[in-house]
């Protein structure tokens, strides 16, 4: 679809540091940003060279990157509000993984469908995921719209039936041919995956040039363990096993010292940061800052539905940065800039799309929101970046393109039923409860 956004406020995501906004235009082809300018000659031009383009008015809107979200696990929709209050451990081996293990393939696509629709509605256009079934939800992203990252995963035991999975998975999209499906591999977490098995994903990994997502460091409990097995911290052991010779996305990252920084900046890890699952589980704070200054690239991400409890990048920006103020007791320690490169410039990096996707410029995939900013807590625009950061809700996004084409519009998702979707979900939960 050929597209022209004219009367925009364009947010590029472009500067390094200075924020840069400017009125514009921006034309889409073949499924990417052909045009980005002010130059009302060359806006003419794309319009004289796309007889047939359609031009959509931005008027009081913000044109900005989709959002990224670096770290989910979006079946878990069906698990939202299952087992909250409760510590980490427990939540895993008395609730959550018991109801995983009621669970079919078609409930964990039905999950990941009704996550999707949550993201998108919000102005996500592109998540990584971490879950069981990971080839079902990877057709949830075909049906759905949205582009994905999916990720087979393992824990301990389980390797022997991940392997196939990732296999067949690599075969079939890592030679790109699929073009909102990536892949990436998945052990869950050092405390749960044994050396050998993450030896394993790293000869996969290898052989078809993938990069690695994985838990490291989220709590205490972890840092105890791995200390324990192997005199070591959970970096400084996954560095040993040598699983940072590929790209890896590091999630949480809450327990890292300064030697664990200056592996991870040196081996170019990626993190996600989860501040509200975080803090709902009360697993700590994530020195992201300090991470930032010694040049780790972080991202933000949500966590699952079930320890957050919702899928919402706008809450995760703020809460992202207000955490990390009050945490360094200085309020400069996170911008509302920086907070948003987090989002999209960031996470667009973990992923090795940088140039791609995360930003306005010319070549880039055209993954684009228009954020409706003429809203009473968006008003007045004394400072449009911060308003962004600290004011924005995901109810605000008007318009979301993936790939050049729309997927929602007037705030309305074009591609799935909503209230059906919804319907199904509260049938299914109240089966898989009594399979239990």
């Amino acid at each position: 679809m050929e597209l022209l956004f004219t009367n925009c406020t364009i947010l590029p995501m472009t500067a390094e540091k200075e924020p840069r906004t400017f009125t514009g235009a921006v034309g889409v082809a073949d499924r990417r940003l052909a045009l980005v300018s002010d130059d009302p000659r060359r806006i003419e031009a794309f319009r004289r060279e796309h007889p047939g383009v359609r031009e959509i008015d931005g008027t009081g809107k913000v044109l900005m990157p989709g959002l990224i979200n670096t770290h989910c696990h979006v079946a878990m929709t069906l698990q939202r509000g299952y087992a909250d209050d409760i510590a980490l451990m427990k939540w895993l081996h008395e609730y959550i993984w018991p109801f995983e293990a009621q669970q079919t393939p078609d409930e964990i696509v039905l999950g990941a469908e009704m996550g999707i629709v949550e993201m998108l509605l919000g102005g996500v256009t592109t998540f990584v995921d971490m879950y069981w079934h990971s080839d079902r939800v990877a057709d949830a992203v075909t049906e759905t719209g949205i582009r994905g990252v999916v990720c087979p995963t393992f824990v301990g035991a389980s390797y022997d039936a991940f392997e196939p999975e990732a296999l067949r998975m690599a075969e079939k999209y890592a030679s790109g041919g699929h073009d909102r499906v990536q892949i990436m591999l998945a052990p869950h977490a050092p405390y749960t995956c044994p050396p050998e098995t993450l030896k394993k994903t790293l000869k996969i990994a290898e052989q078809y040039g993938l990069g690695i997502q994985i838990h490291i460091s989220e709590t205490l409990d972890e840092q105890q363990t791995i200390r324990e097995q192997y005199g070591k911290t959970p970096v400084e052991h996954l560095r040993d096993v040598g699983l940072f010779e590929r790209p890896v996305l590091a999630a949480h990252c809450v327990y890292v010292n300064d030697s664990d920084i200056e592996i991870m900046a040196r081996y170019g890890v990626s993190v996600a940061h989860n501040p509200q699952s975080n803090m709902k589980l009360a697993s700590g704070i994530a020195p992201v800052v300090q991470m930032l200054a010694a040049g780790v690239n972080v991202g933000i991400g949500t966590d699952g539905p079930s320890s957050n409890n919702d899928l919402d990048m706008w809450e995760e920006m703020r809460t992202a940065s207000l955490l990390q103020k009050v945490a360094t007791a200085d309020p400069c320690s996170l911008s509302a800039y920086r907070t948003l490169q987090m989002a999209t410039v960031h996470g667009a990096k973990a992923i090795g799309r940088e140039g791609e996707l995360g930003v306005i410029v010319p070549g880039a995939l055209a993954d684009l929101l228009l954020v409706d900013m003429e809203r009473p807590h968006l008003s007045p625009r004394n400072d449009l970046i911060a308003n962004l950061a600290y004011c924005g809700k995901a109810s605000d996004v008007d318009t979301v393109f993936v790939g050049g084409e729309i997927v929602v519009e007037g705030g309305r998702l074009l591609t799935s039923d909503v209230r059906a979707l919804c319907r199904e979900a509260g049938e299914r939960v109240a089966e898989i409860k009594q399979r239990g």
